[in-house]
């Protein structure tokens, strides 16, 4: 998923000045992966071989004071809006002196836009008990995001409880297959300069468009997530990363009407594990190459993933005529597929009805290896490299697909196009010539 660049700081900040005034307050699995690096404050995760339980295990610091938003006002009826008090929680316990958390007890909450910004006095954490459900009122979104979480250096999003979108008020009016420059609708959680972060525990559902988007941070763990939208609904991308490092999704069940997880330009050191999705897209790098000056994809890792009844598995997508790029050092390993249409899959023709040159994203260094189940597609891997940069260093090892449709009009094969691919091991259908 691409988002289009019109969203600025500047709104953003205007947010947070209104809701300060408001509130008369002052801004005063597996084995470890490769390529991880990184620390999560006070915090272990059980790394789990199946899908996980809705569980956390990260506890407070033991000194951090508590803020909980019921006394600053906040109506658990699901029918009063409650932003300020939410804001008026968030302000005061960034600025208590030290460690802090801000609790929403259970209860279902009704709030508009949110901006948590910091930086703060110390390490915050957001405990979610109850439902916090969005406004459907569109006009009241000036920004890209429902939730924002800004300039923070160590911060918890934990608990139980759920993220409700309410989406499908949005959905119907979502153009963006049509008209690609389409304005997308506001992103439930953001993370935006975040540090040292951790998510876990949460269940997100009905987004108006992605559920979790992280941007310009470092060191983010997501974990034992539950994250839910129906397979049509469009541009709900379970997690999207984009312009950041060292970030790990582990553990968590995902199926949208888009990418289960989203990996943008400027993206490095990324770990996916032990994540079950369907309905969906799959897993994608991409896309890739939209807008000048892309920074460079290196260091992605996918593995112990199942991937279900998705229209894609595992994908690397870069636009058609597009401005130069990069991609590199990008592993998927030990996938099972169940049902999925285009099980693996690069494609640098993206977007390409009207746009004919060729893709300038040099994409190599590629390790597709273990991967085995169905698919209801005629062709198992398809690998449409560009004809001016062809893909490098691509390795197809221990492949085992078995078609699971109905109707095979074609040979059961693979295609290939301007990529250079080593194989080791099995390959069923056989490997590209």
């Amino acid at each position: 998923m691409t988002i289009p660049e019109r969203f600025h700081v500047a709104a953003v900040r205007g947010l947070v000045l209104g809701l300060t005034l408001l509130s008369s307050m002052v801004w005063c699995s597996s084995a470890a992966a490769p390529h991880y690096s990184g620390d999560f404050f006070g915090t272990r995760s059980r790394f789990l071989t199946g899908a996980a339980p809705a569980t956390t295990t990260t506890t407070t610091t033991p000194t951090a004071k508590v803020f909980n938003i019921i006394a600053h006002g906040a109506k658990a009826d699901g029918r009063t809006d409650s932003t300020q008090a939410f804001m008026q929680a968030w302000v005061k316990a960034c600025h208590s002196s030290g460690p802090a958390k801000v609790v929403f007890p259970p209860g279902t909450f009704l709030t508009g836009p949110l901006v948590y910004a910091g930086p703060c006095d110390g390490p915050m954490t957001v405990e979610i008990q109850g439902t916090v459900k969005a406004t459907t009122d569109i006009s009241q979104y000036s920004s890209a995001e429902w939730i924002l979480f800004e300039s923070v250096t160590g911060l918890n999003l934990i608990g139980r409880g759920t993220f409700d979108g309410q989406g499908a008020d949005t959905w119907k009016y979502n153009d963006c297959s049509k008209h690609p420059q389409c304005i997308i609708p506001p992103t439930s959680i953001k993370f935006n300069k975040v540090t040292q972060g951790l998510m876990e525990g949460i269940t997100s559902v009905n987004s108006k468009a992605f559920h979790i988007f992280v941007v310009l941070s470092h060191n983010i763990k997501i974990n034992n997530v539950h994250i839910v939208a129906p397979g049509n609904s469009p541009n709900t991308d379970g997690v999207h990363i984009s312009q950041t490092d060292v970030v790990n999704v582990t553990n968590s069940i995902i199926g949208t009407g888009d990418d289960c997880v989203s990996i943008g330009h400027g993206s490095t050191n990324i770990n996916v594990l032990n994540i079950t999705c369907g309905p969906g897209h799959g897993i994608s790098v991409g896309s890739l190459g939209k807008y000048r000056d892309e920074k460079e994809v290196r260091g992605i890792f996918v593995s112990n993933c199942t991937i279900r009844n998705t229209t894609n598995g595992v994908r690397i997508k870069t636009w058609a005529a597009s401005p130069p790029g990069q991609a590199t050092r990008i592993t998927f390993q030990n996938i099972v597929l169940d049902k999925v249409r285009n099980p693996i899959i690069i494609d640098q023709n993206y977007g390409s009805k009207t746009k004919k040159s060729p893709s300038q994203v040099k994409v190599s260094d590629v390790q597709f290896k273990n991967i085995r189940g169905t698919t209801i597609s005629p062709v198992a891997v398809s690998l449409q490299c560009s004809a001016a940069l062809p893909c490098d260093g691509i390795k197809l090892e221990q492949i085992d697909v078995a078609f699971s449709g109905t109707h095979l009009k074609q040979p059961f094969a693979n295609s290939c196009l301007n990529a250079k691919i080593t194989t080791i091991g099995k390959q069923n259908p056989p490997a590209c010539v």
